[in-house]
């Protein structure tokens, strides 16, 4: 009954604590580290250029080898790379935080992406296959969604609170306590799970589908330091997008291929991805212009900033609880186009910031607001990609939308960021990106009304919705 919810057995919920407990932990490493930076250059001597790659060496690996990876657990066992992957992740955050210098730093910061990367894919992978499609799905999927943006969140305060308390190193040290609070609970609570046939790896698709994401993600990590019109910006992307498009071509010849064409197909997995990439990038600028405006145009301290961003997170617990039962109503696709829309909506709410003090409150209710129509929209997507595809297919469904996830957040700030760091003066500037912003979500939103085929008020994918 969506109106009361599934009951989960206690086995039930500490499967699903251990699962959302390391995406958290993943969630939390994007943000932790952010109002850390100039802290962490000084004490490790990093210019200003340098410290980009505190950002940019976590998020290459772990948007790169997502697919990769979720692959992998699909076909040799995604209980095992999870178990690696917190592995991994765990002792990547010792390493970063008795960092002596910058290049034992940014190894563990590398690290931590690549055990990011196992993780998240076959930690979502195991979540839709632990959970049936349905109510009990929808429920997990919505936990886990409002976990995913509190983290983000929880991140930027924690981050400043541990920063002033007991310097940077502390950031780092509060994601290893994570990994060693998880590691221990999950080889016993997990079930090993992976496809009943062991066909071979696509080695030729790895290779040009990690190679193209690597290269893309870099080049828009990089271009908001160098700018889009450089000449090694342009190189690389161009460079990704011709690997990408040999991926394409491979996966069209290959039998054993490393992501179904078909499956890219379907109406709900390719417009669901668009809906995913669309409100995690627009999201994710919106929350760092209105870091640089609250700070630097109204003066706000790092620890008031964290306060505004804590309603913020407050707001998504909240969605987070309610969402499943609107999917249950009204079903994934209009709850994905009505997150979409309410998040451009309120994002341009945004526009008649000033520098007067009554705009703190403006800004606290508009993005909190907005954030809760961002869940509805993430944990719609999710459901929409993931719904109907084999148990077999499930890490690669799952790495497509953790990848968009990753891409998203990457790709938002260089892309519209920049803009506002770059104007004359930062709150014209920060106008024109929540613009140019609302008016992306508020596009995509038309588009992915009109594309999306036909989705079940449960928000399940019947076969209509395959192209």
């Amino acid at each position: 009954d969506p109106d009361t919810g599934p009951r989960l057995s206690t086995r039930d919920k500490l499967v699903l604590f251990v699962l959302c407990a390391a995406q958290f932990m993943v969630a939390l490493d994007f943000s932790v580290l952010n109002v850390a930076l100039p802290v962490l250059g000084q004490d490790l001597g990093m210019s200003t250029s340098a410290l980009q790659w505190a950002v940019t060496a976590f998020a290459l690996p772990s948007g790169g080898f997502l697919l990769l990876f979720g692959r992998i657990g699909d076909l040799y066992g995604r209980r095992r790379l999870f178990l690696g992957g917190l592995a991994l992740f765990g002792a990547a955050s010792v390493l970063a935080t008795l960092a002596w210098d910058p290049a034992s730093f940014l190894a563990g910061r590398a690290l931590q992406g690549l055990g990011a990367a196992a993780i998240v894919p076959t930690g979502m992978s195991l979540l839709t296959t632990t959970f049936a499609e349905g109510p009990a799905r929808d429920r997990a999927l919505g936990i886990s969604g409002t976990l995913l943006s509190l983290g983000f969140t929880v991140g930027m305060v924690a981050g400043g609170v541990l920063t002033d308390a007991f310097g940077w190193r502390s950031t780092m040290g509060l994601l290893a306590l994570f990994a060693l609070i998880v590691l221990p609970l999950a080889p016993g609570l997990l079930p090993e799970s992976r496809t009943p046939e062991r066909p071979r790896l696509d080695v030729p698709g790895a290779v040009t589908v990690t190679g193209g994401l690597l290269s893309v993600i870099y080049a828009l990590s990089t271009a908001a330091d160098r700018g889009f019109g450089g000449a090694d910006v342009i190189t690389t992307l161009i460079v990704g997008v011709l690997l990408l498009v040999a991926f394409v071509a491979v996966e069209s010849r290959t039998q054993s291929p490393l992501v179904s064409l078909p499956m890219l197909k379907r109406r709900t997995v390719a417009f669901g991805n668009l809906g995913g990439l669309v409100t995690f990038s627009m999201m994710s600028t919106v929350v760092f212009v209105l870091t640089l405006y609250l700070q630097d145009t109204l003066g706000l301290s790092a620890f008031e900033t964290g306060l505004v961003f804590g309603v913020q997170g407050v707001a998504s617990a909240v969605a987070g609880a309610y969402a499943p039962k609107v999917i249950g109503r009204f079903g994934a696709r209009r709850t994905l186009v009505g997150g979409l829309a309410g998040q451009g909506v309120l994002t341009a709410a945004l526009l008649p910031l000033d520098e007067s003090t009554w705009s703190v409150w403006l800004a606290t209710a508009a993005v909190s607001l907005a954030s809760m129509c961002h869940l509805g929209a993430i944990i719609s997507y999710g459901l929409a990609v993931t719904s109907g595809v084999p148990d077999d297919e499930q890490g690669l469904a799952t790495g497509l939308v953790t990848s968009t996830q990753q891409i998203g957040i990457t790709v938002g700030i260089p892309l519209l960021g920049v803009l506002a760091t770059t104007s004359s003066a930062l709150l014209p500037g920060v106008h024109l990106v929540l613009t140019l912003d609302a008016t992306i979500v508020l596009g995509a939103a038309l588009f992915i009304s009109a594309g999306l085929g036909t989705v079940s008020r449960t928000g399940r994918e019947t076969a209509r919705a395959q192209s």
